[in-house]
């Protein structure tokens, strides 16, 4: 089958979307794409561009995929604006005057920002809050500014992100609204002024029912003063330098105007539903789409449409008829949510309102006429039922026969929180309105491939990987079906401990329990099993920092902190010395070399720049700790489930494009940290510049350099299931930086599960990264005094397990093979050699070796590995040696 042409003009979200549907469906390609962009750089996250003035890069915003560009059958021109189409030859044109031809053109020009007509927009200091570009061109004008003062002309929901943009650039910010209230689109009255308390609370002027009259300029044409021509309180206007229009958007539609598709009266490409417009071989979507009169301005109905046009492409009959404009957003920290029918326009309609204006919470329920399904709701101040309450609408019957209860404080939609546990939801409910996801598609996913975790549930159905608002949904329906399923749902530690983790380190913390006997004597049953036993003594060993080995407390390690080492495959175990930061001396190379030769160890450079000596039996661990210990290197904890790296470039030290000393900063951190016992393994990474050589945003704790200071990304992980870290906050200086890590460190070692990583822990936190924010910047639970405490008592009484077992004779009397033959080798220990190095037999070399063949037998096997050497057997059997 020959291929076709498709033209993309445009390439931002929701063009994206479409490049990505068309990539995973058209396995025959069927298309070769063309994209052409005004912008001069890929698609990127429009809707998260205020990440871009708390630290985020371009980068860190971008939508696309590494090697998605570089596909075959696609190809991206930047820019490369898109001037005219000639539907008769069906060509377009662009600005650099060359012209390519389609068999089908998809328009995705989306939108323009609306600037009022108000006198004196032109001057230098206005701008508007679209592209990253224009972002740069607000922050230089902030940095530039002589009042001090920014404005923003827009209450709605751009505007208030612009607003806080222009916060968080130091100026002293106002809001000029010319409805009644702000978000008049998304709230109501009421939630307008339970809004306007929250934001005014914060510093920010807001000024709603107020027209512009006129923009001044000083005698260098730049913007000086904002004139007023109505303000309810009689203000005549503002002192400012820097202004933000931000009062809505428009639909770019003049190639369509111009080459004769039908349009609306008030802008839009008019489509139909299979976003075809009035030419058949040219669609719309997204912002500059007319679909039944309507323009959408949100994201999640662009992707839509984007998914009904790859589908008509490859000749499916997908249609778009409306989409969910729901929306769940934290402006300025405020939690704001507004769902289905919100305004209850529906005839017959019966709201149920609760404010509380001390704590600055207002929410607002919308039932049917017979008080028996959710229409719609109005959310401000605390948005914690939004994933319910969107998916009951349009499912009728599901609400209590007191529906007040869905959204009172002390109410309980079948359980706290507004988890959603026991609302019967329809299959067809709409759980991610970004992705179009329904309830019953999730239920097929957990049923159909076994998923047990919300991470499996977005890898399956993309729910949740766009604004995250229904995460928590995810968990309820995912804790639902495991229940249907017959399949407990416990938090249940084990069998001897009806707690969690996180509630049995709050019992041992605040009893000042010191033993697992009295632990399970007073709050559990039995004797323990292999999984709490471990998950105690790391308790223990967070709270208390003592030695690990040392009376009861030994008896509740597992395998490898029962010997301080990793077990390998063959039962010998590796070494892993501390090399902070990946530092190292030539004289500690040199030792480390000689142990290596000296016991015949295999020696590997680890991904977090250590050395790992591998293949030591236990008898020789002792006399391996003495010669690295004695030479001043201490345990790595290879073993522990505790920090494990602090990875780290040589940053400005040597690194001509280094701006601070991440060496440095990495060395301290992990001395700082070093033996914290946490649930699971920590890494983390400091990197001396944007180039990141460390990998910092693939750890659980990333450090990056800016000019100003640090950028701290945390909640990241490589593994079976990768997660970038997330930018938590930006410029920070070293003290605050670390006062940051600490207080994260110790909040995860307090409240995570067994076992579980900060990625996972972090999404499984309501709020994601913004409760650990609340938490450990703003003090939300008052524990931070707690935090920096713990953490300073663990810096104080590190010791090195290596060094304090050498000194303790009855901890020695584990190191041993055979109890009655301490000094013994195991003889099960067969090693041969492999590039220089001594590695574990495979099967067929050890059968060889025990029934006594001759090298010449398996000598063929090495041949194909240049430099391998005879084969050999442990150094006390002489039997195989080579």
């Amino acid at each position: 089958m020959s291929s076709r042409s498709l033209v993309v003009v445009g390439h931002g979200m929701v063009g994206h979307r479409l490049l990505a549907a068309l990539r995973d469906r058209d396995v025959e390609g069927r298309w070769d794409v063309t994209v052409l962009a005004e912008e001069p750089r890929p698609a990127y996250d429009r809707v998260g561009l205020s990440a871009y003035f708390t630290g985020a890069t371009a980068e860190d915003l971008s939508l696309v995929e590494d090697g998605f560009l570089e596909h075959p059958r696609l190809r991206v021109r930047l820019g490369e604006p898109v001037v005219a189409v000639d539907r008769a030859a069906r060509t377009v044109t662009t600005g650099a005057g060359r012209t390519y031809r389609y068999d089908a053109l998809v328009l995705a020009t989306g939108s323009y920002p609306f600037v009022p007509p108000v006198p004196g927009r032109e001057a230098t200091g206005c701008h508007v809050y679209r592209t990253i570009e224009d972002l740069d061109a607000i922050s230089a004008s902030a940095r530039g500014s002589r009042t001090g003062t920014g404005v923003v002309v827009g209450g709605g929901l751009l505007g208030l992100e612009a607003a806080n943009a222009l916060r968080s650039l130091g100026l002293a910010t106002h809001v000029v609204e010319f409805a009644p209230r702000l978000m008049p689109a998304q709230v109501d009255e009421a939630g307008g002024q339970t809004l306007r308390a929250h934001i005014t609370g914060l510093g920010i002027g807001v000024h709603t029912d107020t027209a512009t009259e006129r923009i001044e300029a000083d005698a260098d044409g730049r913007v000086a003063r904002m004139v007023f021509a109505r303000h309810p309180e009689g203000l005549a206007g503002l002192d400012t330098d820097v202004v933000v229009f931000s009062a809505g958007i428009r639909p770019r539609d003049a190639l369509a105007r111009e080459c004769g598709l039908d349009v609306g009266d008030r802008g839009g490409i008019v489509v139909d539903e299979g976003c075809r417009t009035s030419d058949e071989h040219i669609y719309a979507v997204g912002e500059c789409a007319l679909a039944a009169g309507r323009v959408y301005g949100l994201v999640a109905p662009g992707y839509a449409m984007a998914e009904v046009v790859a589908d008509r492409l490859l000749g499916g009959d997908a249609t778009f008829t409306g989409a969910d404009m729901s929306t769940k957003l934290k402006l300025l920290g405020v939690d704001v949510a507004s769902f289905g029918d919100a305004f209850g326009t529906t005839p017959g309609a019966l709201p149920i309102t609760f404010a509380d204006p001390v704590a600055k919470v207002y929410k607002k329920l919308v039932l049917s006429d017979d008080a028996r399904s959710v229409l719609g709701g109005i959310l401000v101040g605390d948005a914690g039922e939004y994933g319910t309450l969107r998916a009951m609408v349009g499912s009728a019957g599901v609400v209590p026969d007191d529906p007040a209860r869905l959204i009172l404080p002390a109410g309980d939609v079948a359980g706290a929180g507004g988890s959603g546990a026991g609302v019967a939801l329809s299959a067809g409910a709409q759980i991610c309105s970004c992705n179009n996801v329904t309830h019953g598609q999730i239920c097929a996913a957990i049923s159909a491939n076994g998923l047990t975790d919300v991470a499996g549930i977005k890898g399956c159905t993309n729910a949740g990987t766009s604004c995250g608002s229904c995460v928590p949904m995810l968990r309820t329906i995912l804790g639902q079906q495991l229940a249907a399923a017959g399949l407990e749902v416990s938090k249940a530690l084990c069998e001897h401990f009806d707690v969690s983790r996180a509630e049995l380190f709050e019992i041992v913390r605040v009893r000042g329990i010191t033993t697992f006997s009295q632990l399970i004597a007073e709050h559990g049953r039995g004797r323990g099993c292999e999984v709490c036993r471990p998950v105690v003594a790391s308790i223990l060993a967070s709270l208390y920092n003592g030695y690990v080995l040392v009376g009861e407390q030994a008896a509740l390690q597992d395998t490898n902190d029962h010997l301080l080492a990793n077990m390998q495959k063959d039962g010998t175990y590796s070494v892993v010395p501390r090399l902070p930061g990946g530092e190292v001396t030539p004289e500690t190379l040199i030792l480390i070399g000689e142990v290596a030769r000296d016991f015949n160890l295999y020696t590997k450079i680890t991904g977090g720049q250590r050395i790992d000596l591998f293949g030591a039996r236990a008898e020789q661990l002792p006399k391996i700790w003495k010669r690295l210990t004695d030479a001043g290197l201490e345990s790595g904890h290879a073993y522990g489930k505790a920090l494990r790296t602090v990875k780290s470039c040589v940053g400005e030290t040597w690194c001509r494009y280094g701006v601070q000393d991440s060496t440095t900063l990495a060395v301290d951190l992990e001395l700082r940290y070093r033996g914290l016992r946490s649930p699971h393994k920590i890494k983390m990474a400091v990197s001396g510049c944007a180039r990141e050589c460390a990998e910092a945003r693939s750890k659980d704790v990333g450090v990056i350099a800016t000019e100003q200071g640090w950028n701290l990304y945390l909640g990241g992980n490589g593994g079976h299931r990768p997660r970038h870290a997330e930018l938590f906050a930006s410029d920070l200086d070293t003290e605050t930086l670390v006062r940051y890590i600490d207080r994260f460190l110790m909040f995860y070692v307090r409240t995570a599960d067994r076992l579980q990583r900060t990625a996972p822990w972090v999404e499984s936190l309501d709020g994601g990264l913004g409760h650990v924010r609340e938490v450990i910047v703003d003090d939300s639970l008052g524990i931070c005094a707690e935090l920096d405490t713990a953490m300073a008592y663990h810096v104080a009484t590190y010791q090195d397990e290596w060094k304090t077992t050498l000194a303790d004779p009855v901890a020695l009397r584990r190191f041993a093979s055979f109890v009655n033959a301490p000094e013994g080798a195991d003889p099960d220990v067969i090693h041969v050699l492999e590039r220089g190095q001594p590695r574990p037999a495979r099967p067929a070399e050890r059968a060889a070796l025990i029934a006594g063949a001759t090298l010449p037998v398996v000598a063929d096997r090495f041949l194909a590995y240049p430099g391998s050497l005879p084969i050999q057997r442990d150094e006390t059997d002489t039997k195989a040696s080579g």
